[in-house]
């Protein structure tokens, strides 16, 4: 209690000795209000009995912003010169500089939030660490809000340490922005990293090794940060990969995997990269969806699995278990708990 009390002393004190901006403008409206609505009532009323508190302040408001309806008006001399008049210099001068401040700070946060220098409280949202382009990074927005499981209102919160400001066309798109070093507490704390959803991590410079080392310390700073957080993490270098594991990431993407394996299909087979460029992305065509089973699951084996799925719109490739694929399994083959179906469709799948 005796700690409380010292508390709320030295609260008072610095209140009543540095008081903010926004509390000196609100005592002095409360001020000039007053003795605008006193002062109107001390030299009227005895010539009007029927003014209220009410008709004081009403005068006193509609004189400081100059509206001048002309309803009530000061009849004696002082109410003119010693009411009216300073109501008039003194009000208005008083709210001007309070809208002058208002705005002030509107525009001041505004910047502040577009240069990154804000802490956000948005929960269940996805964090995008590391800038590597506009056109990548709306594309990685595209893809998530248009599938539901992720949903079109869902925030993105976008964490650079070298972006001066956030691009235009990914503010209309509602993305927040924090500038600092994406490794580092403060900056997490200031994304509001430990009520995320996702993260998705990129590399800062694709086809740089040195990128993946980023990813590295932001991974391992994001997980001791929040280790509920379902990351992705992209990487430049397949060596890299073992590193990243040990990090506590749950996905790792890299993209140096793919590029063999594209030219040469493409060579051999022209129009696959179409064929898996729609397969993969959820804005266009039918998209390639990993669905778990239920566990009352009653479908006892593939054939049975290729029939439902069939029913409902999609193409059974096959079915991932143990964190292995099996694709075109046999239709006899039985279904164990944990399995997950791997289909093809317009829509995301569900045996509930």
């Amino acid at each position: 209690m005796i700690v409380f009390f010292a508390n709320y002393r030295r609260t008072l004190r610095q209140f009543v000795l540095h008081p903010g901006q926004g509390w000196k403008i609100g005592l002095l409206l409360a001020a000039v209000l007053a003795y605008g609505s006193t002062g109107f009532l001390y030299w009227e009323l005895p010539n009007n009995p029927e003014l209220r508190w009410s008709d004081g302040l009403w005068y006193s408001i509609v004189t400081m912003t100059t509206v001048g309806y002309g309803d009530l008006f000061p009849k004696s001399a002082g109410g003119r010169f010693l009411v009216g008049v300073p109501l008039m210099l003194f009000g208005i001068s008083l709210l001007g500089y309070a809208l002058s401040a208002a705005a002030a700070a509107f525009v001041t946060s505004r910047t502040k939030e577009a240069q990154g220098m804000s802490t956000h409280r948005c929960t269940d949202h996805i964090l995008i660490l590391n800038f590597p382009g506009l056109a990548k990074v709306e594309r990685v927005v595209e893809e998530l809000r248009s599938d539901p499981a992720i949903g079109a209102g869902t925030r993105f919160v976008l964490v650079d340490e070298h972006l001066p400001e956030l691009p235009a066309d990914l503010a209309t798109r509602d993305i927040l922005y924090v500038r600092g070093d994406p490794s580092r507490d403060e900056t997490l704390r200031r994304a509001n990293a430990a009520a995320a959803r996702h993260a998705v991590i990129l590399s800062l410079k694709p086809g740089e090794v040195q990128s993946d080392h980023r990813n590295v310390a932001i991974a391992l700073a994001l997980e001791a940060h929040h280790r509920g957080i379902q990351t992705v993490v992209e990487c430049v270098d397949p060596n890299s990969e073992e590193l990243l594991r040990k990090t506590g990431c749950d996905r790792i993407v890299c993209s140096a995997r793919f590029d063999a394996t594209f030219l040469s299909q493409e060579l051999l087979n022209p129009g696959a990269q179409e064929v898996v460029g729609e397969l993969m992305s959820s804005l266009q065509g039918q998209n390639i969806y990993i669905t778990p089973l239920p566990a009352d699951c009653a479908l006892a084996d593939v054939s049975a699995l290729t029939t439902r799925c069939r029913e409902r719109g999609h193409l059974l490739l096959g079915l991932r278990r143990g964190g292995a694929n099996q694709l075109n399994p046999p239709a006899s083959s039985a279904l164990t708990p944990g399995d997950a179906a791997i289909t093809i469709g317009e829509a995301r799948l569900s045996f509930a």
